[in-house]
């Protein structure tokens, strides 16, 4: 188990649902990615590099809400510009999981 943190620290973390519109293949990416770019409602469309490329291809994820860290400072990964973090399960054998709304929900609500 990781440290425990106060309650203050953990709305630090801006978790929201967002909507994919497009995804690209990331041939440049070290590890299999896509470049995903994600409608987060009132807080505008943001890009991300997901290593989700074993369980998912591009058309199964076009429409697909999830839920990402849109707080994190920009990273650059190759040529591309990562604006948010997509949330997921890691661990399993199969790859990584994406963590989505149960419900179909208005994007760029808040998770809390």
């Amino acid at each position: 188990m990781k440290p425990l943190i106060s309650w203050q620290d953990f709305e630090k973390i801006d978790l929201r649902v967002g909507k994919i519109i497009d995804v690209k293949d990331f041939p440049k990416a070290r590890k299999p990615a896509y470049q995903l770019f994600i409608d987060f409602g009132s807080e505008g469309i943001k890009k991300s590099s997901a290593q989700i490329t074993e369980l998912y291809t591009k058309e199964a994820l076009v429409g697909k809400q999830i839920i990402a860290v849109i707080n994190f400072p920009k990273k650059q990964i190759a040529d591309f510009m990562s604006e948010c973090l997509v949330t997921g399960i890691v661990g399993e054998a199969r790859g990584v999981v994406l963590l989505q709304p149960e419900q179909k929900v208005t994007n760029g609500l808040s998770i809390g």
